[in-house]
């Protein structure tokens, strides 16, 4: 035997175990208390505990506290503004403030035509990202890594130096020249086309070809995340599926696509709450005021009179109301999918 080997330390046997609990059991209610919580490990707990209680009610507050002022100043009157006994209870609570943005902004308008326009895009954007992201991580081909760098690319380019370029494409929108050439070219004496150029602007058209296309808002970071996320699928399941005989899209259809359901609902919740509350893009394409969509509702009601003392308060007062309007379809969308966003951010591999 090796004289310079470590002694193992003694185990503690089960009859040394029931012998300690036993003891203890036999000892006074008063000792044994004693013993409890008055121990310094029971002091460091219970001043960690008081600790981070604190810290987590002191940061809660700062984070939530601007919700409940807003929310506490949608309900109030004219009188409460001008009352300095009012802080966050509303003296004389109101819905005077939501019946007018309501009635007077198109609120249910806006409404339907965000939703549309949102739905739209999102899956459309979840498809053709998934679809992008998916050739990016499970095909090696020339300029593969180019492709990449580009998309990632688009994440960095500012959306505002390309305005006035989109705006005039979608007005003047003319695939290829075809429609010049059919219209104002060497047709034009056989008036095969009365136009040279169609406007899509006001209308749904230039938000779905740039989905389409994979080039509309925060398509980048949608690619991005599903190559991250197809990275970590395994390449048996799609070799498994080509000894069976399948092609490659149907691979893709039928066995790629069933396992990104997680990771796509995450994708649609994201296309779907920036295509929400955007205000670029609809801005550059819907230029008349008959479409309205959600920002446009962000504007103070003719009922509502708003020339007295606290002019600026109330008004600041009604702008929150409209944007709680606008929040309140996607925080009900986030609680029933809550579950999804959280488990497809995880998967997608942007956080660590």
């Amino acid at each position: 035997m090796n004289s310079q080997q470590v002694p193992k330390a003694p185990r503690v046997m089960k009859e040394s175990k029931n012998k300690i609990r036993v003891e203890f059991e036999r000892t006074p209610l008063k000792e044994r208390l004693k013993s409890k919580f008055l121990s310094m490990r029971f002091l460091k707990n219970v001043v960690w505990v008081i600790f981070r209680l604190v810290l987590l009610i002191g940061i809660s507050y700062v984070i939530l506290f601007p919700f409940f002022a807003k929310i506490s100043g949608s309900f109030m009157s004219r009188e409460d503004f001008v009352d300095v006994t009012v802080k966050l209870i509303p003296k004389y609570p109101t819905l005077d403030t939501y019946k007018a943005i309501i009635s007077q902004n198109k609120y249910f308008e806006a409404l339907l035509n965000t939703l549309t326009l949102s739905v739209l895009c999102g899956l459309i954007q979840t498809f053709i990202c998934c679809l992008i992201g998916y050739g990016l991580a499970k095909f090696k081909f020339k300029g593969n890594k180019l492709i990449f760098f580009l998309v990632i690319f688009t994440m960095v380019v500012p959306h505002r130096t390309l305005q006035l370029s989109m705006f005039m494409k979608f007005r003047y929108f003319d695939i290829l020249g075809i429609f010049n050439l059919l219209g104002g070219g060497v047709f034009e004496g056989l008036n095969v086309i009365p136009f040279t150029s169609l406007n899509l602007n006001n209308s749904y058209w230039p938000l779905a070809l740039l989905s389409l296309g994979g080039l509309a808002f925060k398509n980048g970071l949608y690619i991005f995340m599903m190559r991250q996320f197809f990275h970590g699928v395994p390449d048996e399941l799609e070799e498994s599926a080509y000894i069976d005989g399948s092609g490659t899209f149907r691979t893709f259809i039928q066995i790629i696509l069933p396992l990104s359901v997680p990771m796509m609902i995450t994708i649609f919740l994201f296309a779907f709450s920036w295509q929400w509350t955007d205000n670029f893009y609809t801005t550059i394409f819907f230029t008349k005021a008959s479409k309205v969509m959600m920002p446009n509702i962000i504007q103070i009601p003719r009922t509502l009179d708003t020339a007295y003392a606290a002019q600026n308060l109330y008004e600041s007062a009604i702008r929150n109301t409209c944007g709680l309007l606008i929040l309140a379809p996607l925080l009900l969308v986030y609680v029933f999918m809550q579950r999804y966003l959280i488990g497809g951010i995880e998967r997608s591999g942007i956080v660590g």
